[in-house]
């Protein structure tokens, strides 16, 4: 059943249990386009928490509430059924807005395909709120596309350069720091103070390995992990 959130109405469409997205009463079949409508798209992950940041620039752009669509997807998931059917629902002269340019794709050739379908097939406009630069909306003829086609290039592949540079600085400070000792996820609890005395029993098999865990208050799989782990640092030393 749709919610209502912020103004918002949010609906789980069929397609798929993972996406939620704003419904729109323009998204009806055989629409008769009389005049050009103005859209906001908006995508966030399950996780991510900055969808208001984007409706906010939306409502300052000054689109219609009922012509905001939001869409949540789930992990890496990136079929974008909301994204397909407001693209497929385009018409020449309409309008889409986006707060970056990374809603249009997750990387330069994805943008670039996802700009000519918008500009070229469906003949409409896009605006990019956090680019000035890239707005269709005036110089659409051939020298004001090209201009704008040149512009989307460069920043597509300043964006995905930067991505690809914080995901190697990222790799590389991990093995770095491998490499210095230290240890990624969470700390290992503290051992019970009769761990020495269990483990030295099971190593000598003089119980088995669930009586001693069991003997421990922790699980096989802790107590097992642990035994690993002091007797490396102990090989260590």
């Amino acid at each position: 059943r749709p919610q209502k959130v912020d103004g918002l109405l949010y609906a789980v469409f069929p397609f798929s249990d993972k996406v939620s997205c704003s419904r729109t009463p323009y998204f009806t079949e055989g629409r008769q386009h009389m005049e050009s409508n103005t859209y906001g798209y908006i995508r966030v992950s399950t996780q991510e928490q900055n969808e208001i940041r984007q409706i906010t620039a939306m409502r300052e752009f000054g689109i219609r509430e009922d012509n905001i669509i939001i869409e949540k997807l789930s992990g890496k998931d990136f079929k974008r059924p909301c994204y397909q059917r407001l693209i497929r629902k385009l018409r020449p002269e309409d309008i889409l807005v986006v707060k970056s340019i990374d809603r249009l794709g997750r990387n330069y050739n994805e943008i670039l395909e996802q700009w000519s379908v918008i500009t070229k097939k469906r003949q409409a406009a896009i605006v990019v709120l956090d680019m000035p630069l890239l707005d269709t909306r005036q110089g659409r003829d051939l020298t004001g596309t090209l201009i704008a086609d040149i512009v989307l290039q460069l920043l597509s592949y300043v964006a995905q350069t930067e991505r690809e540079n914080i995901r190697q600085r990222q790799a590389e400070g991990i093995a770095a720091a491998k490499e210095r000792g230290v240890r990624f996820g969470p700390a290992p609890k503290s051992l019970p103070d009769n761990f020495e005395e269990l483990r030295q029993a099971w190593r000598g098999k003089q119980m088995s390995l669930g009586a001693a865990a069991s003997a421990c208050g922790i699980p096989r799989s802790t107590f097992y992990d642990a035994v690993l782990r002091v007797e490396a640092a102990a090989e260590e030393r």
